[in-house]
């Protein structure tokens, strides 16, 4: 008994699935036969090309990067009340305003100061009464 109420349930879920839809033949899709064409591309009547000037740039001889860049981030950021405030208290109040921008810059020289620096950054606080010096050989 229980083995044909089993099969009965499933033969129920495994019917229900074939009903309520159109197949596939009646599915949703769009209608080739409704596509419109466009009309194709005209140039306006008062569209006239004119030579550049003598003495101006010519238009390959603009860097886009560079151009990119100065439209994205204006140039030098201005400095702020608390940056001039924290420069002035250092006595460096005459640094470069544009620092921040020519800090990524790829001409900008940078110097690998290597292990050394590393390490004595990364020494633990201490009063340096166990400080000892060596000298390479």
């Amino acid at each position: 008994m229980k083995r044909k109420l089993i099969l009965a349930a499933g033969l129920i879920a495994t019917l229900s699935a074939c009903g309520g839809g159109r197949g596939l033949m009646g599915r949703d899709r769009p209608d080739e036969f409704a596509v419109s064409r466009q009309a194709p591309l005209v140039v306006p009547p008062d569209f006239a090309l004119v030579p550049p000037a003598p003495g101006t740039p010519a238009a390959a001889s603009v860097d886009a990067s560079q151009e990119a860049m100065q439209a994205m981030f204006g140039g030098p950021a201005q400095r702020s009340a608390a940056e001039s405030g924290t420069l002035t208290q250092a006595g460096r109040a005459d640094a470069a305003a544009g620092i921040r921008s020519q800090a990524g810059d790829p001409d900008t020289q940078v110097v690998n100061k290597g292990n050394t620096t590393r390490d004595i950054i990364a020494a633990p606080e201490g009063d340096g009464q166990d400080a000892r010096a060596a000298v390479p050989q």
